[in-house]
């Protein structure tokens, strides 16, 4: 009788450790970097810049900056986004990895292309083939990532 009590004690004991353990940890995550997003109730989505006009810089911190454009105006169809990627020294870069995703912001995950790596092509820019199905406003959200932790975030739209 007296193994049983001790065995159920410490039963009850370890349930009140482990009880209190998980009260002590953190909710909120402890840290606003762009590449830990927190998961559950308190998760946002994450916040992507506008970018400026095709053809004009946007940096990336202080190391890189890429300028975008695409092959040919957008229209129904696919049209083929290139980013060029620099570092400060204006030298071309490809050490980031670059995801795309288009859909169109009116009907969000209707026409919702996914997460796309973009594409070294031989001139070593970045392509990502954007299908655009039908007339209306359209966004493409890029992320830029290093060793898998986001460095920046962008957006662009455009109307066909």
């Amino acid at each position: 009788m007296t193994t049983l009590y001790k065995a159920s004690a410490g039963l009850g004991f370890s349930v009140i450790l482990a009880a209190s353990f998980a009260a002590a940890q953190p909710t909120r995550p402890c840290c606003k970097s762009p590449g830990i997003t927190p998961s559950g109730p308190q998760a946002q989505a994450p916040e992507f810049k506008d970018l400026p006009s095709p053809g004009q810089k946007c940096w990336i911190g202080e190391v890189n900056y890429f300028i975008y454009g695409f092959d040919k105006a957008p229209g129904m169809g696919t049209a083929v986004l290139r980013v060029s990627l620099f570092g400060k020294d204006g030298k071309r870069g490809s050490d980031l990895d670059i995801t795309g995703r288009s859909d169109m912001p009116s009907m969000r995950g209707a026409h919702d292309s996914g997460e796309v790596p973009l594409k070294l092509d031989a001139k070593g820019d970045y392509i990502l083939p954007v299908a655009v199905v039908m007339p209306g406003e359209w966004e493409v959200r890029l992320t830029f990532s290093r060793t898998r932790i986001v460095v920046f975030r962008g957006r662009l739209t455009f109307n066909v």
